[in-house]
């Protein structure tokens, strides 16, 4: 099971639709964790699970999602109402609250995946403003089920595509 997560696009539209046409035939899901500045009928987010960001000013997008995709329990928000630029404390209530197996969110614009309570959390960085790296990046996350629990495996990718092996997390979830 793999999905597609992207955050704080801020408005770019080519990048996004380069984004999905590379990964769509892939992917069993894709999230936009917020800040795309750009109105919720927008085409270039169609096939997208898409919250509300701090930046975002179209009233059409849910602050906060939480899908179930083939047995996988995702919690997709922007963050900044958790304050998460402080900590994921506040965050990570909210995902033992309501079960959440993973949640995606954004905000800081900072990459990175770590895994709290059994729980993965995954910002995907930003493809326009990127932060602490250089790199515009978006994240891959595919999970394989086997005798031993949940494993996750996050890959970051740059805008262009381009993966960055460096970056690669892996671990158990659950």
């Amino acid at each position: 099971m793999k999905v597609l997560v992207v955050s704080d696009s801020h408005g770019l539209t080519k990048e996004l639709e380069e984004i999905q046409t590379r990964h769509i035939h892939e992917v069993d899901a894709m999230f936009h964790c917020g800040d795309s500045e750009l109105a919720s009928a927008a085409a270039e987010l169609d096939n997208f699970t898409v919250v509300r960001g701090n930046c975002d000013f179209d009233q059409g997008f849910p602050t906060e999602q939480l899908k179930q995709v083939k047995g996988i329990r995702y919690y997709i928000t922007h963050g900044h109402l958790y304050n998460v630029k402080m900590s994921l404390m506040p965050l990570s209530y909210r995902a033992l609250e309501i079960g959440a197996d993973v949640v995606c969110f954004g905000h800081s614009h900072i990459s990175g995946a770590e895994v709290i309570d059994g729980v993965l959390f995954l910002n995907p960085g930003s493809i326009r403003l990127p932060r602490i790296r250089k790199e515009k990046t978006y994240a891959l996350l595919e999970i394989v089920a086997n005798d031993e629990g949940k494993e996750a495996i996050v890959k970051f990718y740059t805008v262009d595509g381009f993966e960055l092996p460096s970056m690669m997390v892996k671990c158990k979830i659950g």
